[in-house]
């Protein structure tokens, strides 16, 4: 019984100093969120946004394959023929209608792997709270970037939000080393946009470990 006791003091004892470090600041593991933000990985999955070439083109062709390898069918994508005086994008068509319901999204990154013209990627921002369900399908107008690279937000007073997050390159932007390949790393695998993101490759192993 004695030997219970001691145990119970013990961890009591524990829980106490824990707690006494908390609350002096010492020992804060938490983050004063939303005055200060914890540095993301570099490759994190947020926001999705819909690119442009630097001509200022469409990069998205109306294709399907985000929305076909989605596995929450969150993507809903109608393509259309480019009309021939004015085209969208360099294809025969583009992404007439492109929506993103953010509620069944997991985020997953894996309409990035399938877009063959690197038309979808994800930045760093993830504040995205609505207090409405329809606010959270998002479109063309919300997704596409506009021509000088600026990416809209569908809040954009929310005072929540760092927008510079939205110019954020995602990491499947930067891991060009396609199955581990050495011959590929620090190579830049994907193509610019007008933006102000850097899709500058990974450092090396050896860089990175130094």
């Amino acid at each position: 019984m004695a030997g219970g006791f001691g145990a119970f003091l013990k961890g009591l004892a524990v829980t106490g100093k824990v707690m006494v470090d908390t609350v002096l600041g010492d020992g804060l593991v938490t983050t004063k969120y939303p005055e200060e933000y914890r540095p993301k990985p570099q490759r994190f999955h947020g926001r999705h946004v819909l690119n442009r070439y630097p001509d200022g083109m469409e990069k998205c062709i109306g294709c399907e394959l985000c929305a076909g390898a989605c596995p929450a069918r969150c993507i809903y994508v109608r393509g259309l023929d480019n009309p021939p005086e004015n085209p969208v994008s360099p294809g025969e068509r583009y992404g007439f209608v492109y929506e993103i319901n953010m509620l069944r999204c997991i985020f997953c990154g894996l309409c990035v792997e399938a877009c063959p013209t690197e038309a979808i990627t994800m930045t760093h921002l993830f504040e995205m709270s609505t207090s409405k369900r329809d606010d959270a399908i998002y479109t063309k107008r919300e997704l596409l970037m506009e021509s000088d690279g600026k990416v809209p937000h569908m809040f954009p007073d929310d005072p929540l939000a760092r927008m510079s997050e939205l110019d954020t390159a995602d990491g499947w932007l930067r891991a060009t080393a396609p199955n581990g390949v050495a011959a590929y790393e620090g190579v830049q695998a994907w193509q610019g946009t007008p933006g102000p993101a850097s899709w500058a490759a990974e450092p090396s192993q050896d860089e990175r470990d130094a």
